[in-house]
């Protein structure tokens, strides 16, 4: 599920936006209404609650719920996948760089080229109804995502590395800022691939250019085999940094270590490496560790 806290939400309130706080418009007096850029509900097959959504309130007091949930089982197989269109990029939320919870993140010119593996999580109820960081209405039984980098909109094939199962997915919001976390998807979306009921999943995000259809909309070749899940701790030009942080990380005890040679813009270097670990609530507690270390907090990768 989606966290953001309101601390970290307050931070990006008039710059990027997440679910829990959106910058707020001019002439708005508190209450935000739709996007001119949002497709009417009623050609979505959505099912959007109508309420007015008062950004001036605060975090703990502005959603209806105050933990997220999902309804009953729904029928994706009725639902229509998004299709990719060029769109103006969005006056709200695309703010770069902008900071939460004392990272920074920059949002990309487009989806062109953007193919990332990691962690997806998902989020329903709570945030249904209000406002994306784009202040479009956020619709859990419509395909969209919520990512920290993409910008808004654009349009991402999403697929479910262990079952092969994919998904168009428009994004319109930030997130997720939980750690560890690449994207969040809505509720419909979490279904068609078999995110839900589990909570997380390990996925490929692979950008649309709706500019050059063709082969980018065509479904990853998915290895046959179960994907792990591996920490990168550091990565290091020099040999000696690498197998001094190996030998911390060893004597810590927190899993398999591994040095991997690589190439990165032509220079070699040693990634510093946990894993591969059996799940997500494994690599979260991992990552907890590192990071009581002193250690920066390390980036997931899936293999």
């Amino acid at each position: 599920m989606r966290v953001a806290g309101a601390a970290a939400c307050l931070a990006v309130l008039l710059l990027a936006g997440c679910s829990a706080t959106k910058p707020r418009p001019p002439h708005a007096g508190g209450v935000v209404r739709s996007s001119a850029h949002e497709p009417a509900a009623a050609d979505r097959g959505s099912r959007v609650d109508h309420f007015h959504d008062d950004l001036n309130r605060p975090q703990d007091s502005r959603y209806r719920d105050s933990s997220d949930s999902v309804p009953p089982p729904i029928d994706v197989s009725k639902l229509v996948e998004p299709v990719p269109r060029v769109e103006p990029r969005s006056l709200y939320g695309n703010k770069s760089p902008y900071t939460v919870l004392g990272r920074r993140y920059r949002v990309l010119p487009s989806a062109r080229g953007y193919d990332e593996r990691g962690i997806a999580s998902f989020y329903g109820n709570k945030f249904h109804g209000y406002k994306t960081s784009s202040l479009e209405t956020y619709d859990m039984y419509a395909f969209s995502a919520a990512s920290t980098t993409l910008p808004l909109p654009s349009y991402a094939r999403v697929t479910n590395l262990e079952n092969g199962r994919s998904v168009i997915v428009r994004v319109n919001d930030r997130g997720p800022f939980h750690q560890n976390r690449l994207i969040d998807l809505s509720y419909a979306a979490a279904v068609k691939i078999g995110i839900w009921p589990k909570g997380t999943g390990l996925v490929e995000v692979r950008g649309i250019d709706p500019a050059r259809p063709g082969q980018e909309l065509a479904a990853p070749v998915v290895v046959p085999r179960h994907p792990g899940i591996y920490l990168q701790v550091g990565a290091f030009a020099d040999e000696g940094n690498a197998e001094r942080l190996a030998q911390r990380l060893r004597g810590a005890g927190l899993g398999t270590v591994q040095v991997i040679d690589a190439e990165v813009n032509g220079r070699h270097v040693r990634r510093v490496r946990i894993g591969p670990l059996v799940d997500v609530e494994r690599a979260d507690r991992v990552s907890a560790r590192i990071e009581g270390l002193g250690l920066p907090r390390p980036q997931v990768a899936v293999d």
